[in-house]
């Protein structure tokens, strides 16, 4: 019979094709890639549901091309959750479906397979070969051997000319052959880590743990650990629990950065269970291979950032997510999904427990749990001797620096190093200074592309910028004036390490940023290092700033955090108390007093003495509250709506149209079109605009006309536009 099949294809269209397929139960080839004429070329598709075959069509329909997969990629409750993306995040469904594929199944090539024989136990069988000396020796082999063999097994039996062999015995029906998934190999079995054992508030929370994800319908479970109390034992014993019941575990992570040394910390503590990674740094055969091993079982544990919450899975049972708070989570190109979020829905479809960790939970995240909708676990203390590090704050208005340093942290870095302990600088900004400029006529590198200056990086002695990537040969001479003599502004991570190194020319220094680890490898490269030199300094930008656990790192020096705390973008304050909670909770991990020195000119903040004297709990609150007073999220619900053009005025213009499309609602609020705050980007000019609802259904009600009339409005081919649901920053 003819089906009508719904097709999505990877092409920027918010509703699904429809071609047919001559087949007796469609219902068998939902999630199935299939290729399909598209204009006047082909596309890859995947198949997400079957038309009413009765309903009539206004176009002849075309059939499908080829079917190309024998069984779905991905079932109904991953074709459920994509299709709910879609709707949520008002984007085009294609898209959404090809971002929950690896790379190398998204250009319609087969899914790799291994193939193998067994024989199959026949009377006849001694008849049939009376003749056939080599296929009754292959025969006999296959029939003693306890699983199906593959095909350098058979050669290292037969030897040559084993494939006619072997085919002769399948066109006489004694050997079936069987295609499988390729087998990964376990890990290499070290020597097993010993349990640690829990402090007696780590247990009550296990165990507190173990009740609320066995209720009938769990609820989403927030950890509030502060940095170094041990949450990932809690995470090992709770996952220890859905091995049990032969569950999988979905671990989400904010950063590539973390992925490696949890694996390792995993590998030790599950030696015998299969722990497959999905992030970015793999290439497309590793990201297949990972995805497979998820899908057929094979895996067991499943480390990933955000893209891992699309990963198909045989029987998935818990997902764990780490550092629920960090905005890495949220995806901020194309199809701007949050990992986190999508995570908890995924949960609830599934009816599974989900377990969010973090020392410095998001205001959403807290004001959910304060609210009852997702259960509450403070962990307080950390284990063992280890105690929260000692806070000095240094108001270094009028003291003179030396490329950022006051001569106090000087003097309490050397007294660290001369304990044989180490130290770490933390500056979020990478390059050598922000600003390249000449003192005569007061030229400045300022990048062609952007409305940015570009920072500029002595090692290399390049000047680049760190929004579009363009990267250019510092002069030496003032291209203006002439002037030989270009001086520099401001410091990032190089200056820091190239100052130590004058102060310490002894004592290791590393560097961590993206220009330090953007080679394979080079980032567990520093780590190792930090892990096995004990008198040593660490420079870095916000990969370090959480999970990473170096026991003799005591002291901490926080640099030029004053920018946050005068910003007036209000996610601004939650980032700025979140990055401080968790820098400042690098030090002191073991049995060792931990130090952290702040550097402000700001020392009488408010809102940076309540994070300092009452903890990251009470700076919350209190974020919380001014966010009620004002409306803003989690009391409120917006989408960000963002426009580029060839010049400013189109940009501007084009969002006008858009904003004049909504119809009036009581409880929405627009505002806009405003040029954003980086203006300009990679030659093209910027806007936004902002819709603010009281809640979600009357965001997604104006959304709904936008896109719907939109469709059908005349659009400027040199304006590109989207939508941002729950935006975690205006820029």
């Amino acid at each position: 019979m003819e089906a009508k099949l719904l097709i999505a294809v990877p092409r920027p269209l918010r509703t699904l094709l429809t071609y047919t397929e001559q087949t007796t139960n469609p219902t068998e080839i939902l999630g199935c890639r299939v290729s399909v004429s598209l204009g006047h070329g082909s596309s890859i598709g995947v198949v997400l549901g079957v038309a009413d075959a009765q309903a009539a069509s206004q176009y002849k329909l075309k059939p499908i091309k080829a079917l190309l997969d024998r069984e779905p990629l991905l079932d109904a409750h991953l074709l459920e959750l994509i299709q709910w993306a879609a709707r949520y995040y008002q984007h085009a469904i294609g898209e959404v479906v090809f971002t929950a594929l690896p790379n190398a199944l998204r250009d319609g090539k087969p899914i790799p397979q291994t193939i193998n024989w067994q024989a199959l136990p026949k009377p006849e069988a001694s008849n049939q070969l009376k003749r056939a000396k080599r296929q009754a020796d292959l025969y006999q082999w296959l029939m003693q051997q306890p699983a199906p063999c593959s095909a350098s097994a058979i050669h290292a039996h037969l030897g040559d000319g084993w494939r006619q062999v072997l085919a002769a015995l399948i066109d006489k029906n004694l050997v079936q052959e069987n295609l499988s998934l390729p087998q990964a190999s376990l890990p290499s079995l070290g020597k097993v880590t010993p349990k640690l054992e829990l402090s007696e508030q780590q247990n009550t929370c296990l165990e507190q743990c173990r009740v609320w994800m066995q209720a009938s319908n769990p609820q989403p479970t927030l950890l509030h650990g502060v940095t170094g109390s041990g949450k990932t034992e809690i995470y090992l014993r709770l996952i220890e629990d859905a091995l049990a019941k032969h569950k999988q575990t979905l671990i989400l992570v904010p950063e590539i950065g973390l992925t490696p040394q949890l694996v390792q910390r995993f590998s030790d503590h599950f030696p015998e269970q299969r722990i497959s990674s999905l992030h970015s740094g793999l290439n497309d055969t590793e990201r297949l291979q990972a995805w497979m091993e998820a899908r057929s079982g094979q895996a067991d544990i499943v480390i990933g950032t955000r893209s891992a919450v699309f990963t198909a899975f045989a029987h998935l049972g818990l997902i764990i997510i780490d550092e629920e708070h960090d905005t890495s989570l949220k995806q901020q190109e194309g199809f701007r999904y949050h990992g986190r979020d999508l995570a908890i829905k995924r949960a609830q479809m599934l009816n599974i427990p989900i377990l969010m960790g973090t020392a410095t939970p998001a205001l959403e995240t807290l004001h959910n749990a304060d609210q009852g909708r997702y259960h509450y676990f403070r962990l307080e203390q950390r284990p063992g001797k280890a105690r929260q590090p000692s806070l000095e704050v240094q108001d270094i208005r009028g003291h003179h620096l030396h490329s950022g340093l006051s001569k106090l942290t000087m003097q309490a870095i050397e007294r660290t190093l001369e304990r044989n302990e180490q130290a770490m600088l933390f500056i979020n900004r990478r390059g050598f200074a922000p600003m390249l400029l000449c003192p005569a006529c007061g030229w400045l590198a300022h990048c062609p592309a952007c409305s940015a200056n570009m920072t500029y990086h002595a090692r290399k002695s390049r000047i680049i910028c760190h929004h579009c990537g363009a990267d250019e040969r510092a002069e030496s001479h003032c291209p203006a004036c002439s002037n030989p003599q270009l001086i520099t502004q401001g410091h990032g991570t190089e200056r820091i390490e190239l100052v130590l190194q004058q102060y310490f020319p002894e004592t290791p220094i590393v560097r961590i940023d993206r220009d330090t680890t953007s080679r394979k490898g080079s980032l567990e490269r520093h780590l190792e290092t930090v892990r096995t030199t004990e008198r040593l300094l660490l420079v870095g930008t916000q990969m370090l700033a959480k999970g990473h656990d170096f026991p003799n790192l005591t002291l901490v020096v926080i640099l030029d955090v004053d920018a946050a705390l005068l910003s007036s973008e209000y996610h601004a304050l939650e980032r700025f108390g979140q990055l401080l909670t968790q820098v400042a909770g690098r030090s002191g991990r073991s049995d060792k007093p931990g130090h952290v020195i702040l550097q402000t000119t700001q020392p009488q903040h408010p809102m940076l003495l309540t994070l300092l004297q009452s903890g990251y709990l009470a700076f919350a609150r209190q974020l919380i509250e001014e966010r009620k007073r004002w409306q803003f999220p989690p009391f409120s619900y917006q989408a960000l709506i963002r426009a580029e053009g060839a010049e400013m005025e189109q940009a501007l213009q084009h969002l006008e149209q858009l904003r004049a499309l909504i119809p009036s609602q009581a409880g929405v609020f627009i505002m806009g079109p405003v040029p954003a705050p980086l203006e300009k980007r990679a030659e093209r000019y910027r806007a936004q605009l902002l819709i603010q609802a009281e809640n979600r259904n009357l965001r997604h009600l104006c959304l709904n006309y936008l896109t719907k009339l939109e469709k059908n409005s005349a659009n400027q081919k040199s304006i590109r536009w989207s939508i941002d649901i729950d935006p975690v920053e205006l820029s």
